[in-house]
This record gives structure tokens, C-alpha cells and sequence, in this order.
């Protein structure tokens, strides 16, 4: 079958065969970092100098695959594996965001980590994600738990899609920007939600990691 294909051009400008022989590696490579995956642990792959084409192959590969979060930018694919602790800033992130919404009637919609693009130009699945009011193409609220630095080159990912918010839970605090006037300014409040109050909810984000049913009384009390 590759072979069939070898002179083929894609709308990128490189041959099928080209395509095929990087993704077979790339594939093979992914699924060896998956299965060898530890708990404790983020693990991030990328490949620099690749096409629109590239990106939407690796994709259809790693439908169905959990674990892992898949986004391009500026030629670059990058597979991020997030490990226990990430995982689970995130997930209780989460809760006490779909607390805060349930308690004051906001109609929110979490969309986790859904696919994020723009044709040809960016790709991007974030930690945690909202509608809110209704269900939208792009979600109103993108959130992302950062270990590593990174934050600023996901900003500029994100300025691509125009996502009206994006939050970054970074060395036990968060950081907040608006996407205003076509550029992202930092926050004091969020303006997607603007009843939550950010320092209640940092600090019981940072409680839960000794005692979460603590740090969700405690949240709940706080509303």
C-alpha cells in the first residue's frame, strides 16, 4: 500500500510515502512511551518541522487512545502523557468548578479535553475545558495544569483559537487571562465566571492534596 502511494503529493507539498514512513515510526515510538508510562510522572514527546498532514495522521492513530494529549503548533506536534499529579490537580480542579456552577445555577457543559483547532494551523486538547450556558465549537473556559514551563507557548496556541479564557494552575497558584481587543491581558477575576472566588477556590485546590474531603466542605462553605 505505501508503495502505491510513493508519488503522491499531499496539499502540504510532501509525498504520501514521506508521510507514511514518519508515522510509522512516530507511531511506534508513541506507543512504546504509553505502554511504559509510569503513574508518578509527565512525559512529553515532540516532532519539530512537521506539516498540517503530519498532525492529522498522528491523530487519527491516537483515536481512542487514552493518556494522552495531542497538539500542534508552528510545525511542531507534541504528545503530552500527564502523570498522577497532574492528573489529579486537574480532576479536582474540575469538581470544585462544577461545584461552584451546580450551587449557583450556571448552566456548564464540561468538555475535558475535546480537540481544540484551527485547520491548518493549531491543535490543541487542554486538562480540563467548559461551555457555558450552551454548548460551543470552542469552549468558553480552557483550563491547563503545568508542572514544566510552557505556559506562555500554550497562550500563544490558544490566542490562535480565541478561546475568551484560559487558566494556568501553576506552582500552587492560578493564573488567569482573557482573550480582549485580540490579545490575552491577565485577570484578577474571571470574567466566565465572575461569582468564583479564585483565592477560596486556590486554596482548597492546595488543601485537597492532604485531605480533599476537607477541601471540599471547606469550598462548599465558602460559596
Amino acid at each position: 500500500m505505501i508503495q502505491r502511494f510513493k508519488s503522491r503529493q499531499t496539499c502540504d507539498g510532501i509525498t504520501e510515502i514521506e508521510v507514511l514512513q514518519w508515522w510509522k515510526v512516530a507511531t511506534d515510538q508513541t506507543m512504546t512511551a504509553i505502554f511504559h508510562q509510569r503513574t508518578q510522572a509527565d512525559r512529553r514527546i515532540t516532532y519539530s518541522d512537521r506539516t498540517w498532514t503530519h498532525f492529522k495522521l498522528m491523530q487519527q492513530s491516537l483515536e481512542g487512545v487514552s493518556g494522552v494529549h495531542l497538539s500542534y503548533f508552528n510545525g511542531e506536534i507534541e504528545l503530552f502523557m500527564p502523570g498522577r499529579d497532574h492528573e489529579f490537580f486537574s480532576r479536582i480542579i474540575c469538581y470544585l468548578i462544577m461545584t461552584f456552577c451546580f450551587d449557583h445555577g450556571i448552566h456548564c457543559f464540561p468538555t475535558g479535553s475535546m480537540t481544540q483547532e484551527k485547520e491548518g494551523e493549531c491543535a490543541i486538547e487542554a486538562d480540563e475545558s467548559y461551555c457555558i450556558g450552551d454548548r460551543k465549537s470552542t469552549p468558553d473556559l480552557s483550563i491547563e495544569v503545568v508542572f514544566t514551563s510552557g505556559s506562555e507557548t500554550k497562550l500563544a496556541k490558544y490566542q490562535v483559537l480565541e478561546v475568551p479564557e484560559v487558566w494556568f494552575w501553576e506552582d500552587g497558584v492560578f493564573a488567569l487571562y482573557g482573550f480582549i481587543d485580540g490579545n490575552y491581558q491577565r485577570l484578577v477575576q474571571s470574567r466566565i465566571l465572575p461569582g468564583l472566588d479564585i483565592d477560596l477556590l486556590t486554596r482548597c485546590v492546595l488543601m485537597a492534596e492532604t485531605n480533599e474531603l476537607e477541601a471540599i466542605a471547606t469550598f462548599r462553605q465558602g460559596l
